[in-house]
Order: structure tokens, then C-alpha cells, then sequence
């Protein structure tokens, strides 16, 4: 069976990665979802094992000294989140293709650690205010975490160079028209 390859949407925040990724499972029988892990209670609706990993912290610190995570990291108030390398293998050593849906930095090391075997789209807001307009809209935020996700977008921002191909999401449907493009090329290369 020929091994799959990793698929990384990365983006602030509230700039639509994880509506995009929800689209491209409808449209890639091949693709699966890596579910990451973190610290933070479950939100309404949210159900353990198939939204997040939900750990306690005591286990999650337990998880980094073992190097259970390709990635990890802490932030918005103390919580952390982080990509389980056992989830991605399994499913990459099945044959599929293993969306991630993750922040920047975790994003920049797991690039790295799969070079050629992985796709990076940096999804871009059109404007910090737009931005700030859909993390109120959603309304899971208070005004301390909204200030907070704020300044880390500003910081995640420049790190728009570093992935394969910048998408800007203006319009979702013609974001996700360049995410479908990229993500069909990368799965039909050898």
C-alpha cells in the first residue's frame, strides 16, 4: 500500500481554514482528519476523540515528555493544543492523505519534518479588521481572548512566506476553488 502524504491548512484564527477543510472532506474520500489535542474544555457540541483529544494538563505534559506530539503549543490563556504523531501515522501508513487544521508555528515544524510529502496553504484574512469582525460574529470569544487571537493573527501574519501557497479568503468560495486546485495537484504527484 503506497503511503499517504500530509496536507496542512494554516491560517489566525477566524480566518476559515477549518470551513475549508470541512468542504474539502466532502469533495476527497482520500483525505482524514488529524485530530489534535489540547487542554481547553470542549465547546458546546464538541465530542472527545472526534473534535479534539481533550487531556487534562497533567496528562498533555505527560504526552510532551514522551515526544507523543509532532507539534504542541500553548496559548490563549494557558491552554495548549497539539498534533499526536501516532494519529497522523495511522493514517498516513493506511494510504490516506491527513488534513491538518493547525496553528502557524506547529504548521512551520511539521512542514519541515515531511519536506516533499506535505502541502502547506497558508489561508490570509483579507484585513485584521475583517478578521475581527469574524471572531465576533462567531461569538465564542470574550474581549480578553479576542485581543488575544488579535495580536497572535498580527504575529502569525508574517509568517505567510514560509508555506507553499498563500490564499487569500475574501470569498470563501473562491478560497476554497484555489484550496481544491492545490490540494488536487498534490495528491495526483508521484
Amino acid at each position: 500500500m503506497k503511503k499517504g502524504k500530509v496536507i496542512i491548512l494554516v491560517a489566525p484564527s477566524g480566518s476559515g481554514k477549518t470551513t475549508l477543510a470541512r468542504r474539502l472532506f466532502k469533495d476527497f474520500e482520500d483525505l482524514k482528519f488529524s485530530v489534535s489535542a489540547t487542554t481547553r474544555p470542549p465547546r458546546e457540541g464538541e465530542i472527545d476523540k472526534k473534535h479534539y483529544y481533550f487531556l487534562l494538563n497533567d496528562d498533555f505534559d505527560q504526552k510532551v515528555a514522551d515526544g507523543a506530539f509532532l507539534e504542541w503549543e500553548e496559548f490563549y490563556g494557558g491552554k495548549k493544543y497539539g498534533t499526536l504523531r501516532s494519529e497522523v501515522d495511522k493514517k498516513l501508513n493506511s494510504g490516506y492523505f491527513v488534513l491538518l487544521d493547525i496553528e502557524v508555528k506547529g504548521a512551520v515544524n511539521i512542514n519541515k519534518i515531511y519536506g516533499d510529502e506535505c502541502l502547506s496553504l497558508f489561508i490570509k484574512p483579507p484585513s485584521i479588521e475583517v478578521l475581527k469582525q469574524r471572531l465576533i460574529d462567531r461569538g465564542t470569544e470574550d474581549d480578553e481572548t479576542l485581543a488575544l487571537r488579535l495580536e497572535r493573527a498580527r504575529e502569525e501574519l508574517t509568517y505567510a512566506d514560509r508555506f507553499d501557497q498563500v490564499i487569500i479568503n475574501d470569498d470563501l468560495d473562491t478560497a476554497y476553488e484555489e484550496v481544491k486546485k492545490a490540494v488536487l495537484k498534490f495528491m495526483n504527484q508521484n
